[in-house]
């Protein structure tokens, strides 16, 4: 599992006193219980795979964001720690499908929905996250498909 997995990676850092590593799964691991509570909160069970893959997914795409920006100010130094904790956080998702892949995936998407137009795009979208989180760009994903259903 999952949760598993981040904790023995986090034991392991601990043991190595690999710093980046062990803020990033700590960061990583509060995400998960901050997710938890949520679902607690609203009556919901404790955060599944597929929804700690999607946490994941969102946490590199907050990093990648900072990075741009850090970029843009001249801090380099800051971008770099950014990047070396997206690693970290890939090392927990599935291998990400490439631009092939992708358009692929989103063709079987749209051919399985019998998708027409725009207004079946929720209907594509939620068939790709249900199979493919973490694994694809969805802001990308997003754009193919208003594309393509025009």
């Amino acid at each position: 599992m999952l949760r598993d997995k981040i904790t023995d990676s986090l034991k392991q850092a601990m043991k190595q006193q690999d710093k980046l590593r062990l803020c990033t799964l700590r960061l990583v691991n509060a995400a998960i219980k901050d997710r938890d509570i949520a679902n607690r909160g609203e009556g919901k069970p404790v955060a599944d795979e597929h929804e700690v893959q999607g946490l994941l997914a969102r946490m590199i795409k907050q990093r990648e964001e900072s990075v741009k920006l850090y970029i843009q100010g001249g801090r380099q130094e800051l971008a770099d720690n950014e990047r070396n904790e997206i690693e970290v956080i890939r090392e927990f998702l599935p291998r990400q499908l490439d631009e092939a892949e992708a358009m692929q995936a989103i063709d079987e998407a749209i051919s399985q929905n019998a998708a027409e137009g725009l207004r079946d795009m929720g209907k594509v979208m939620a068939w790709l996250k249900e199979r493919y989180t973490g694994q694809m760009d969805f802001s990308r994903a997003s754009a193919s498909i208003r594309e393509r259903l025009q």
